[in-house]
């Protein structure tokens, strides 16, 4: 069982919660810290003191007053209204990530919320309800409105959550199956549950969950391709990467070296050829630098999974209330950006891998892999489905950060699209990920032409592993089936 505090979840953690599911706890202080935040928003609203979202309408309404006796209609017409999101939900994983990551930023103790509202989220994560949320919707700040709001209607009994066989269903009978009673929402408490950045941070660390493994594994997919093209090892050399200087880059280098040590189809400088081609003698290179980027989003990541993100933020038991915008995406925006354009390049330089493996005038290999070239075409049309992808990912590489649109009248009149840049990076993610699974199948086919008994020892067991998931190419057949195989199996979701 893990505890939140508020302050210290890490990304190996929420990969235990959200995963492995594995229960949580809320540790005693951070339960203090919210009683106190929670007392000093109940006096705002005796003295009737002035203060946004608390007693004040949102957005361009914040300067209309709302009488003491319709604070609470208040905050449920806001989630009741901002609950508008559209198109396909996030994945049940991503809803139970938004979750845990609300939950975490409530406990700080900033938000002014009542126990009663995190210990709520505490036992749906826990009974494992996950909200439906559509991933539509969210301009990335003023928070993710739309989709938080969609999760808060869950604990007033509204709503959609996913059954045990992934159905969406009304969440009412749910909640009432486990013991679980919906709340009244008070002051403060719609606007502390909606006004943050949960949804482009859920969706960013599942992405990074997807991401890491996606690297690990294109680097022993490159080392295979490079058996299958008895390619030269020197370019691995330590020097060579430690004149550089470069970290990730010296890294990627050791654990090529090591997925190729005893291999006996891996050829020396001036025995084939004198140098390969940039696709195989830059891998540390250019996987190191995508290494590189994911290192900025993680400590990103983590930095907003232990941020205070909604608006207004309690501080000083009460003495301190302030109107701020750390519901601004912007850290978060920019770094999916960097993330959508380092995984794009594992695609496109796994895609040039590909093309070396079928291409019969840059190998000795039978033309396209096939059996029987001419009469059948092998992985000639892969190869298309590899090309067609990495352009694909070309578009969703765009930065969404860049752009911006007012809302709310011109009150909200910059935004991070934070949102759409983190959904755009899942969608490169699993482009790259079919990429890979072509470039994989690919060179298990190469390296049986070859002969798979002179692979590498460690290599050798993941060849072993493939080929439980696809079958050398005998024939043509449907190769749509073979790339979805190898790319479940390289899923770290599924």
């Amino acid at each position: 069982m893990i505890e939140l505090t508020g302050h210290s979840i890490t990304i190996d953690q929420l990969k235990r919660i959200c995963i492995d599911n594995e229960k949580i706890t809320i540790s005693e202080k951070s339960m203090q810290d919210v009683k106190v935040s929670r007392r000093a928003v109940d006096e705002i609203v005796a003295n009737k003191q002035t203060v946004y979202g608390i007693n004040t309408g949102f957005g361009k309404f914040s300067d209309v007053m709302i009488d003491k006796e319709d604070v609470e209609d208040l905050q449920l017409n806001l989630i009741r209204s901002h609950a508008c999101g559209v198109g396909e939900p996030f994945s049940e994983i991503v809803s139970r990530t938004m979750m845990v990551l609300r939950l975490n930023a409530l406990l700080k103790g900033f938000s002014g919320v009542r126990p009663a509202v995190v210990n709520m989220l505490l036992d749906l994560i826990n009974e494992k309800i996950h909200p439906v949320i559509p991933q539509q919707g969210s301009l990335g700040a003023s928070g993710d409105l739309a989709p938080l709001a969609h999760l808060a209607l869950v604990l007033v009994g509204e709503g959609k959550v996913f059954s045990e066989n992934g159905e969406h269903i009304d969440a009412a009978p749910i909640l009432n199956k486990k013991g679980i009673q919906p709340i009244r929402l008070k002051a403060k408490e719609g606007l502390a549950l909606i006004n943050g950045t949960q949804a482009m941070l859920a969706r960013g660390v599942v992405n990074y969950f997807e991401a890491e493994k996606l690297a690990l594994d294109s680097e022993w997919i490159a080392a295979l391709t490079m058996e299958g093209l008895e390619a030269i090892i020197d370019a691995f050399h330590p020097a060579i990467h430690e004149a550089r200087g470069h970290p990730e880059q010296m890294d990627v280098a050791q654990r090529m070296r090591d997925w190729l040590e005893g291999s006996q189809l891996i050829t020396r400088q001036g025995e084939k050829r004198v140098q390969d081609a940039y696709s195989i003698r830059c891998i540390p290179q250019v996987h190191g630098a995508t290494w590189q980027a994911l290192a900025y989003v993680k400590e990103k990541l983590e930095i907003e999974a232990n941020a205070a993100t909604d608006n207004p933020l309690i501080f000083d038991g009460g003495e301190t209330v302030v109107s701020g915008g750390n519901f601004h995406g912007q850290p978060v925006a920019l770094a999916m950006d960097f993330m959508k354009i380092a995984v794009a390049e594992l695609a496109n330089i796994s895609e040039r891998r590909t093309e070396r493996l079928v291409n019969p005038q840059l190998n000795d290999l039978p033309p396209f892999l096939s059996a029987k070239p001419g009469l059948e075409s092998g992985a000639m049309i892969m190869q298309y489905a590899a090309a067609s992808l990495v352009s694909e990912n070309k578009t969703f590489a765009h930065p969404a950060s860049v752009d911006s649109i007012p809302s709310s009248a011109n009150q909200e009149d910059h935004v991070s699209m934070g949102t759409t840049a983190a959904r755009h990076a899942a969608s490169i993610i699993q482009n790259a990920r079919r990429v890979l699974s072509i470039e994989c199948i690919c060179a298990l086919q190469a390296v049986e032409y070859k002969g798979e008994e002179k692979i590498s020892p460690k290599l050798r067991e993941r060849w072993e592993a493939c080929r439980q998931v696809v079958p050398s190419i005998t024939e043509d057949r449907i190769f749509s089936d073979d790339i979805e195989s190898v790319n479940i199996f390289l899923d770290p979701l599924r």
